[in-house]
């Protein structure tokens, strides 16, 4: 398992955080992991360092919401465990991997998430995104 400082344990948190601030407030949690996974939001935390990582979840969620013109209300809901699991998991995904939010958002998107928490919640956080990343390539090889 990799040994990640605490700098970047702590942006998993945060992720894992702002994923169920969204269920909090009630965005639809499909389009908002989404619309999350491909912005600018994302993107900042993808980089080296950008300011917007020590923003915290609230100011993040305000910014995605501007970005993308105001996200969608009601909808599908996922529970809060499952939230904060996907985008910890997410987060965590690309420091593994050095892959980009959009990058991993195509290879395993809110779905399948939801769809293999129950599985892979109780996994070393390595061995679910070498899983998710095996159920990807399955998937297009059929």
């Amino acid at each position: 398992m990799m040994n990640l400082s605490l700098e970047k344990r702590q942006l998993c948190d945060i992720q894992g955080r702002l994923f169920q601030l969204a269920l909090k407030n009630g965005y639809d949690c499909p389009m908002f992991i989404e619309s999350f996974m491909n912005s600018k939001a994302a993107l900042a935390l993808d980089d080296t360092y950008d300011r917007l990582q020590w923003a915290g979840e609230e100011y993040i969620l305000e910014e995605l919401n501007e970005e993308v013109g105001g996200l969608k209300k009601a909808g599908e809901i996922y529970s809060a465990e499952v939230m904060y699991w996907t985008g910890y998991t997410y987060r965590y995904w690309h420091y593994y991997t050095g892959e980009g939010s959009k990058e991993i958002y195509k290879m395993a998107e809110a779905h399948t998430m939801n769809e293999c928490w129950l599985g892979f919640h109780t996994l070393d956080v390595e061995m679910a995104i070498d899983d998710l990343k095996e159920i990807y390539m399955l998937k297009i090889l059929v």
